[in-house]
């Protein structure tokens, strides 16, 4: 370095996704800087509930609220999307930083028309394109639509099953975007795949930093609790955070 300011540094972010109160909590003592709030984290996730979503209101980090009213496909019927907008009108009411929205066509390609009316909806917020991007036909269309949408930045693995795998369309996807909207890494990011995405240009890194949680047998046993079932871990989210800060401050 020759000591001549270059301007800010770009920004680096980690968003936790979490699905409770005590996955809010742990993201936030981890050093998380936003936070992806859903319901039902096992599905890929869901709009959280009204009374989440207040209590996450007042976390000292953005909170985005998932908006997708069921699981399963992308493809939403009229009615749905009518409960979609008044989930963002939720997430509004209880002064929430923005909203994460999806919405594809039977072939797979977005579903403009509704986003428009969504991301109508949701004006004043921040917006994430999410996942359902993976699904599309034409990434690098899908990028410029996005773009014309007003989304801020597209949550994807590159259209494979694992973020780390689909590096390399991240890598294009970032290219392309150049710096119009954020290109974000979701599925399977762990620090020991950080610096991967950083070589790529990327700077926000979403993940679900979780662990498994302790069973009890009897709650498993009455169908109250899955085997196996996940919570956010602080150490996880904290090993994430310090991962990425070290990589912004080798800069």
């Amino acid at each position: 370095m020759n000591g001549k300011s270059l301007g800010p540094a770009p920004q680096t972010v980690l968003e936790v996704c979490v699905d409770n109160v005590a996955g809010l909590e742990a993201a936030i003592a981890g050093g998380a800087d936003r936070v992806e709030l859903c319901a039902a984290l096992d599905c890929g996730g869901l709009t959280p509930s009204h009374g989440l979503m207040r209590a996450a209101a007042q976390a000292p980090i953005p909170v985005y609220a998932m908006i997708r009213p069921r699981s399963g496909s992308f493809v939403f019927s009229g009615e749905e999307a009518a409960v979609m907008a008044a989930d963002i009108a939720a997430a509004r009411e209880t002064r929430l930083a923005g909203v994460v929205l999806g919405a594809c066509l039977p072939d797979g390609q977005l579903d403009c028309e509704l986003l428009r009316k969504l991301c109508d909806a949701a004006s004043g917020l921040q917006k994430t394109l999410h996942r359902a991007f993976d699904l599309v036909p034409d990434h690098a269309a899908a990028l410029e639509q996005a773009v014309t949408l007003g989304f801020g930045r597209i949550l994807t693995s590159g259209g494979a099953l694992s973020a780390i795998a689909g590096l390399e369309q991240l890598t294009n996807l970032v290219q392309v975007a150049n710096g119009r909207i954020a290109i974000m890494p979701g599925g399977g990011v762990r620090p020991e795949l950080v610096a991967s995405f950083w070589q790529a240009g990327i700077r926000e890194f979403h993940a679900s930093c979780s662990a498994v949680m302790e069973e009890v047998p009897r709650l498993v046993s009455f169908g109250f609790q899955r085997s196996g079932q996940s919570q956010t871990s602080v150490d996880a989210v904290r090993k994430l955070a310090l991962t990425i800060r070290d990589l912004r401050d080798a800069m």
